[in-house]
């Protein structure tokens, strides 16, 4: 679950003094062990989900697992595009989107709303353009069998703290259930999501058909080359 700053800089294409300057100046979570700073995960993924820095995907594929599995797409298709979503707060916005996932019995609403209000709570999961990717920070393991991913355009914008001061009005909430499949489709939806044509097309709106036929290309060009 750790990398070290050598691996991280390769992954990211950028020098090693770049990933000590996201350490000791941009807040990047980071362990010293023998004196060498090694980066969890997790925590890369929503550091760098925070800051909008492009994280390639396949940098959370551990080796027994295929990278093409969850794919957003998939995700996408389980838990639903939604137009016109009412609310004036995070928290009015997220009880509209948590109302609207297709949940097993078992898992309460509230319990859900909270839980992605607790980690709001921890720091914004604003990606920048008007665009926030709420998620609990780990994964409610065992409680959901498939991952969902909804994806839902407010009717007013939102404060979400976002570091580029812009307002929400597009959220993808995740719902997933193991820390590979979250890993996996956050990584690869922060990517997708530094795609500029795509994010014109998110603020369009466009059609459901359109922004699946979209994910999909994206899926193919850049996640697969």
């Amino acid at each position: 679950m750790f990398l070290k700053i050598t691996d991280l800089a390769a992954a990211t294409g950028v020098d090693e003094k770049t990933v000590l300057d996201w350490i000791r100046h941009k807040g990047l979570p980071a362990h010293k062990q023998d004196d060498r700073y090694q980066v969890n995960r997790v925590d890369l993924l929503e550091w760098a989900t925070n800051h909008s820095v492009t994280i390639p995907p396949d940098i959370f594929v551990a080796s027994d697992e295929n990278p093409d599995r969850p794919l957003v797409s998939e995700a996408l298709l389980q838990g639903g595009i939604f137009f016109d979503l009412p609310g004036d707060t995070p928290e009015a916005a997220l009880r509209e989107v948590v109302s609207r996932l297709k949940l097993p019995p078992h898992l309460d609403p509230e319990f859900l709303l909270q839980t992605l209000l607790a980690r709001e709570a921890l720091g914004s999961t604003a990606f920048g353009n008007g665009i926030a990717i709420p998620h609990v920070r780990n994964p409610i393991v065992g409680q959901t069998e498939e991952s969902a991913i909804s994806l839902c355009f407010l009717r007013n914008p939102i404060d979400f703290d976002a570091i580029d001061g812009q307002p929400v009005t597009i959220l993808f909430t995740m719902v997933t259930p193991n820390v590979k499949a979250h890993l996996h489709l956050l990584a690869k939806l922060a990517f997708l999501l530094h795609d500029s044509d795509f994010q014109a097309l998110l603020h369009c709106p466009g059609s459901e058909a359109e922004i699946m036929k979209a994910v999909r290309a994206l899926e193919e060009t850049i996640i697969r080359r």
